[in-house]
């Protein structure tokens, strides 16, 4: 019998699916020191404000924020230095080809633990107008409205 292996959720970012379509999504690994590891493990991390670029054939993750871990004293890293993302060849390229396209960009969505290994689930974005996220609230004010009209019927 198989072992599940659960995986833990260390931040997300909402605004993300705010402000763009999601279009392709992809597991990427994080290079990190050991006290970021032990930091993230108490969850502090922010991706809010972060963003991804592809440099020299490499994916690179800025403006991550990781609190530097307490007992880490000089061992700790800058909280908000850039780091590099582990993806495969293929899916490098094909990052690099569909950012070259106007309008397309890459977006972290979440960081979480899948058994130890520190992953960031990455997406490739198309970015919304002002009238797209206000018809993107109306669809979710009306779905939560008949969730909620259902649910009373029972």
């Amino acid at each position: 019998m198989a072992k599940e292996h659960g995986t833990k959720l260390i931040a997300n970012n909402k605004k993300a699916f705010h402000d763009y379509f999601i279009e392709e999504v992809y597991e990427a690994g994080i290079v990190l020191v050991g006290t970021e590891v032990k930091s993230l493990r108490q969850g502090k991390c922010s991706i809010k404000e972060s963003y991804i670029s592809v440099e020299n054939g490499q994916v690179i993750i800025h403006k991550m924020h990781i609190n530097p871990y307490e007992k880490g004293n000089i061992f700790n890293k800058d909280p908000l230095r850039d780091r590099k993302l582990l993806l495969h060849k293929s899916e490098i390229n094909k990052l690099i080809g569909r950012t070259k396209d106007k309008g397309y960009t890459i977006v972290p969505l979440k960081v979480y633990f899948s058994n130890s290994l520190v992953k960031l689930e990455i997406g490739l974005a198309k970015g919304k107008k002002l009238y797209d996220k206000r018809e993107t609230l109306k669809k979710n004010d009306q779905k939560r409205e008949a969730e909620r009209d259902f649910k009373i019927k029972l």
